[in-house]
């Protein structure tokens, strides 16, 4: 069994290796990169973008239902193992927090990023109609960042004062910041009680403001009645797809951090084939509601509806449509039947696919449906049949992505991403069981 100042000393934060800080210079590079193609957008508008009256959303949207999906397996799954209380949970829950906070700060952006006048934001509040979806997404993503934050905040808040006692000596400075940010946490019965309690009120927040947030998001497009968007299934559509897009990305992220903080002890073997178990199950979930979304209007199609799937099936947009099908959902389904394909390096991989497919399934989703509207628009240049982004688009959206990845990688560095205080007790309480 390890001591105390073994598990402290392993689950410490340290400091960026070298391979770490050429990472983020090259995040810094591509956000820097995206930052001067939306100054360059901000001055000349919407017009450097190849964006149209046709396609009036394209891959920022695409982009910000990603963010929104990722954000949402994170603390759902997060709010639900906090509340069961499951000890096997411990080495996972606070890199899902991470990934969720990362995800829903640049889904925020993301959406103002899309604005042609970004100056023009506050008129969503100002003019605010409750009876539209945006009016609640203006409510809902601050309400959910705000609860995202203190779901990872509040149970960080003994491994800060471990933290700070940890670095009084070597680095006085970085020790003083921890001791702030454990507000004098002495672990007290009155504190940890507190504590648990308020753990438990923000978990039962977390859950019904995600499935809003994810409702509200196909509101946007089910409301709009165009060909691809006008179905009831969207909502449970929505949230069975965040599902595979969220545990997917955890999955890749779970282990990079596990290989680079040299974690093997602590999430192992054990935790990836349960991992992989619930994306199969994510990914089976999503493939039964395609199937409701595909297969019911090409057996009953309109003609407008027979000339969207005919895109989607055989045309322009097959060889997407069947990647992020067959790539992202059948063929991981696939494999993670088999105990090899739920270790750590392949699952790894088939993470890595998952997450790419489900990307662009968001594209797919925004994109083809815009360019079939009910009543197409007479005269329009032929470049407005179709879409597909610009060089200022693409480095945009590359940037939004950096620029979480660099959230993603400033937290990891600075937080403990496995709870040392609970992993400590949890290796006490099992230990003491085995005597």
């Amino acid at each position: 069994m390890k001591s105390r100042e073994q598990f402290i000393q392993d689950l410490a934060p340290k400091k960026f290796t070298k391979i770490e800080k050429i990472w983020l210079i090259f995040l810094f590079v591509i956000i820097f990169a995206g930052f001067l193609a939306y100054v360059d957008q901000v001055i000349n508008g919407l017009e450097v973008t190849n964006l149209n009256d046709y396609a009036l959303w394209g891959i920022y949207i695409s982009n910000f239902v990603f963010f929104i999906a990722t954000s949402f397996v994170g603390a759902a799954a997060v709010a639900i193992l906090r509340l069961t209380n499951n000890s096997w949970r411990t080495p996972l829950v606070r890199i899902a927090e991470i990934i969720s906070l990362a995800a829903i700060i640049m889904a925020g952006i993301t959406i103002i990023i899309d604005l042609g006048r970004p100056d023009r934001a506050l008129n969503t509040i100002i003019y605010a109609r409750f009876q539209s979806p945006i009016t609640w997404d203006v409510i809902i993503i601050p309400s959910y960042l705000i609860a995202i934050f203190f779901l990872l905040y509040f149970p960080l808040l003994p491994d800060f004062a471990i933290l700070k006692e940890y670095y009084s000596k070597t680095n006085p400075k970085l020790s003083k910041w921890y001791g702030k940010l454990s507000l004098n946490w002495k672990g007290s019965a009155a504190q940890k009680l507190i504590q648990q309690k308020s753990i438990q009120i923000i978990a039962v927040l977390v859950l019904p403001l995600g499935l809003i947030l994810q409702t509200i998001d196909a509101w946007l497009f089910s409301s709009t009645y165009r060909i691809g968007w006008n179905s009831t299934n969207f909502g449970p559509y929505f949230i069975s797809g965040a599902f595979v897009a969220g545990v997917g990305t955890l999955v890749v992220t779970i282990y990079v951090v596990r290989k680079i903080k040299g974690l093997e002890d602590y999430i192992t073997d054990y935790h990836f084939d349960k991992m992989g178990k619930f994306l199969a199950l994510a990914c089976l979930i999503y493939l039964y509601f395609n199937a409701n979304e595909y297969l019911m209007p090409a057996y009953a199609s309109t003609v407008n509806e027979e000339i969207h799937l005919n895109t989607l099936f055989t045309g322009h947009y097959s060889t997407l449509f069947w990647f992020v099908t067959l790539g992202g959902l059948v063929i991981p389904v696939i494999l993670l039947f088999f105990k090899k394909g739920r270790k750590p390096f392949p699952l790894f991989l088939i993470g890595l696919l998952v997450v790419l497919a489900s990307w662009w399934k968001r594209y797919i989703i925004v994109t083809p449906t815009l360019l079939h509207p009910y009543l197409p628009i007479q005269g329009v240049p032929e470049s407005w049949r179709d879409y597909f982004p610009s060089i200022h688009e693409w480095l945009i959206t590359a940037s939004n992505l950096a620029t979480a990845l660099f959230i993603l990688t400033l937290l990891v560095r600075y937080l403990p991403v496995v709870a040392i205080q609970r992993t400590i007790d949890e290796s006490t309480l099992e230990n003491s069981d085995q005597k």
